[in-house]
């Protein structure tokens, strides 16, 4: 999960959750179905022609408008592997992390890449490679907690395996007395 190679989609300035999922068709949240109109609003042909791996990049703003999680869902579900932006919509951010798609703020990246560029994404740096080593890009990687996090497939599979484990270990050391312990 911490390298990511994928063609490049761009996309503009403030591409709201309606352009991501229209609302017509929140009826569900099956991601399958989802995917199916995942960006129509903003070029029709998107969801027949992304492939899984992808990349989405975009520039400011990307996500905003209303708080639904069907949006990063959607684009989930659709292949998108990561999404690069100058910024993002702050709820935008947390749903992407809530369901582990990967996302980065990089301004001079939004800026450079085009359409059809190949990238590698390492997300453990914040390192955006592009043009075969020719260009290379920075964001601030996320900290180790929150990749764990999307690396688990979002919080509700983190919470479920993770933190369980977690616990595993903290009731051992409880049942076993701490290392250098008297009992």
């Amino acid at each position: 999960m911490s390298l990511l190679r994928g063609k490049v989609w761009t996309f503009g300035d403030d591409i709201d959750t309606d352009a991501i999922i229209p609302a017509r068709y929140l009826n569900t949240s099956d991601p399958a179905e989802l995917a199916k109109h995942c960006m129509e609003d903003a070029d029709p042909e998107f969801p027949q022609k992304v492939s899984p791996g992808d990349i989405i990049v975009a520039g400011k703003n990307f996500g905003c408008g209303s708080s639904r999680e069907h949006a990063p869902l959607a684009l989930k579900a659709a292949g998108v592997a990561c999404i690069v932006a100058e910024n993002f919509a702050r709820i935008f951010y947390r749903n992407a992390i809530n369901i582990g798609l990967p996302i980065l703020e990089s301004p001079a990246a939004s800026a450079a890449l085009r359409e059809d560029d190949q990238v590698e994404i390492d997300l453990a740096k914040g390192e955006i490679t592009a043009s075969a080593g020719k260009q290379k890009f920075l964001s601030v990687p996320f900290p180790p907690f929150m990749q764990e996090i999307m690396a688990a497939g979002g919080l509700i599979n983190f919470v479920k395996t993770v933190i369980p484990q977690q616990n595993q270990v903290v009731t051992r050391t409880k049942r076993g007395g701490m290392p250098g312990s008297r009992q």
